[in-house]
Parts: C-alpha cells; structure tokens; sequence
C-alpha cells in the first residue's frame, strides 16, 4: 500500500467512529497479551496499560476525546447490560450466599465506612478544603453514584470521577497482591474486597481469578454503592 493510500485511510478513520471503535479493541487485545504474556504481572494489568496505549496514541496522532468517544461509546454501552450480566453468576452463588449473606453484609458496612473515613482523614490531614474532602468521600464507588453522591453532598463531580478512576486502577494492582500476603485464599473473601476497593474494575480482575470471586465483587459494588448514597449525605447533613 502506497504512503497516500494510507494517508487516505487514516483521513477516513480519522473522521469516522470507527477510530474510537478499533482502537479501543485494540489497544485491549494488546494489553491483555501483554499480562498474560509476563505472568499477569500486576503492573501490567489490561485496563492500566490499554488506558495507557489509547491516550499514547491520542496524543501522539492528535485526536481530540470528543472525536475519539464518538467510536468508544459503543463499547461504553456495553457497560450496562455487563452490568447487569454480573447477576448471572451471583445467581449461581445462591447457595453459598445464604450461608454466609450476614458476613456479606457486616464486611461491606465496615469497608464502606473505612474507604470514605480514611480518604477524608487523609485529605483532612493533607490540609485540604471542605469541598476537596467532600469529593474524596464516595471515592470507592462505581462512577454513575460517585459522581451523584459528590454532585448532591456538594463535592466536584469530575474529580471525583478521577479519582474513582485511579482508586480501581490502583486497586487491581496493590489488591491480589495483599490479598495474597495476608493469606487470604477464599474466593468470596478475595471478590468481597476487591468489589469494594476497586468497584467495576476490581470485579473484572475477581472474575480472572474464579466465577465465585466475580460473582462476590458484583455483589459487593451494589451493596458498597447503595451503603454508600445512604451513609455519606446522612453524616454529611448531621455534622452541618
């Protein structure tokens, strides 16, 4: 293929969705051969490094977000009915769930104070303002009620979603790899608090591990998202 052949390929790509689309692929399948190439290194997790590779490749080629999502958001739409797939193996762990569902439950109240406490503490102690803490407090739920909770509490939406962003990344990183230190070996136990530390991407890395540790992530961000929207405005308005 001749240089303005593909001079003229990467102008149609460019303008068309289909840029988002298949780069997005991608950039995924790159990363996931990578991590299973290197032992499934923690630093080498498929999201860090494809979020890696697409903003690379954005920079480098110039492609504005807003021409770059016009393709993605057909992957972003998919994000709902996964969403609502994760029902599928919870509904296998039935059982098992019935046993141990008041563990469940004492685990994702005590984690959800612990991620909100201890992300305002630290900011506290940082010197940062009111409302800095105020959008550090959902932190460690799934973006949509994130950013609802710190929008109503009166937080910042978008920093927020950052650092909801940055707490799943660094989550699926430091995660199995304590998990594994403290010696904890139970599937439930490893999906429990991976869906609480990490939400959506913390459930993606438990369901590499075994269909009960997803099915227990998927759990635990539904319970830890709807703990939280509950908790935080309650303690919020009590301390005003």
């Amino acid at each position: 293929m001749s240089g303005g052949e593909l001079s003229g390929v990467w102008i149609y790509l460019s303008t068309s969705p289909l840029l988002g689309l298949s780069s997005t692929l991608v950039a995924y399948q790159l990363a996931t051969w990578l991590f299973e190439r290197c032992g499934r290194h923690p630093l080498l997790n498929p999201m860090l490094v494809s979020v890696a590779l697409i903003v690379g490749f954005l920079m480098a080629t110039g492609t504005e977000y807003r021409t770059y999502f016009d393709g993605a958001q057909f992957v972003h739409f998919l994000l709902g009915p996964a969403t609502v797939a994760l029902a599928v193996p919870l509904y296998n762990q039935l059982p098992l769930l019935r046993r141990v569902w008041p563990a469940v439950a004492l685990v994702v109240v005590v984690g959800a104070v612990v991620a909100a406490g201890s992300a305002v503490g630290i900011a506290w102690a940082m010197g940062g303002s009111e409302r800095i803490m105020l959008s550090l407090a959902p932190k460690s739920v799934t973006t949509p009620i994130a950013m609802g909770i710190a929008e109503t509490i009166g937080g910042i939406p978008s920093l927020t979603a950052v650092m909801v962003m940055l707490t799943g990344i660094s989550g699926i990183i430091c995660g199995p790899w304590i998990l594994d230190k403290a010696g904890v070996k139970r599937p439930e136990a490893r999906g429990l608090a991976l869906g609480i530390t990490a939400h959506g991407i913390g459930t993606v890395r438990a369901l590499q591990e075994s269909e009960t540790a997803g099915a227990f992530a998927g759990l635990a961000i539904g319970l830890t998202g709807l703990w939280t929207a509950v908790m935080i405005p309650l303690v919020i308005s009590w301390l005003k």
